[in-house]
Parts: C-alpha cells; sequence; structure tokens
C-alpha cells in the first residue's frame, strides 16, 4: 500500500479518522505492516504494550481469560486495538489471536506522541473523543450500579 492509501485506511478507523489528513500522514509514514497467521498471537494479556494495531485485513478474536475459556469478542477491519498504550504505558488486557491469515498496521506509542505535539489541534479533537467515551462510560457503570441496587433490595 501507499503512504496515500494508509492516510485512506486511517481515515476509516473511528478513533483516527478525528485526527486530520497530516496527522496521519505522519502516522502512515512511521507505521510498521506485520502479517499475522491464522492461530497466531498478536499479543497476550499481561503483556507490556508499546503502542498500538490496526487491522487492516483478517479478524481477530480478543479474550481476557488465558485459557481461552471466557467470554471472547471478535473484531476486524478498522478496528484499533490497544488505544491506550498509544498514551501511556500499560499492559494488554487480552489475548489477541488472529482468526484467519491476518495484516495489522502497528502505531508504536513514541511516533503516536510525536504526532500529537505536532498537531496540538489533533490532540484537542482526540481529548474530546476520549472525554466523551468517559462521560459515557461513567454514566452506563451508573446505570448498572442502579440495576444491581435494586436487584439487592
Amino acid at each position: 500500500m501507499t503512504i496515500e492509501d494508509d492516510i485512506g485506511f486511517f481515515e476509516r478507523v473511528p478513533t483516527l479518522s478525528q485526527l486530520g489528513r497530516q496527522a496521519l500522514r505522519i502516522l502512515a509514514i512511521g507505521a510498521e505492516s506485520r502479517y499475522i497467521h491464522g492461530g497466531e498471537v498478536l499479543f497476550s494479556a499481561g503483556d507490556e504494550a508499546d503502542g498500538g494495531f490496526v487491522i487492516q485485513e483478517g479478524r481477530f478474536s480478543l479474550s481476557a481469560d488465558p485459557d481461552g475459556d471466557g467470554s471472547e469478542v471478535m473484531v476486524g477491519p478498522f478496528t484499533l486495538l490497544g488505544e491506550v498504550a498509544l498514551f501511556t504505558e500499560t499492559k494488554r488486557p487480552t489475548t489477541a489471536t488472529a482468526l484467519e491469515p491476518s495484516t495489522v498496521l502497528c502505531i508504536p506509542r513514541p511516533l503516536f506522541l510525536k504526532m500529537l505535539e505536532s498537531f496540538p489541534e489533533a490532540a484537542r479533537s482526540l481529548r474530546d473523543i476520549m472525554a466523551t467515551r468517559l462521560d459515557q462510560s461513567v454514566r452506563e457503570v451508573g446505570n448498572v450500579r442502579a440495576i444491581l441496587d435494586a436487584y439487592e433490595k
């Protein structure tokens, strides 16, 4: 894929789409493409996370249970995995296993942070997205708590 193709691809990723073409150009230039065989583990729960991955092709199973006995979520193209790892040191909360031959774009944390420093308007846009998500999550937790409180009575 060309740089322009990668920029177009990033524009279809919900979180990244708000950053603007110039910011996405930086990510497209610095991101590394990686092929993952079907059945191969991209990362395991508990691993140190040094950046994010965007699925270009294929599908992955995400599982918090190391034995794969718990609930799983299936994700595919245009999914950003490891969003928090783009901002800060963290551990992977899930194991990502390719369900079929897949390709991901790896975005290292230092590249992402440098892009945000270079494009403050992109950083502000991303901050607004994250604030909206946090607000929604807080409301959802409050709703669950209300249900649990009612159930206990």
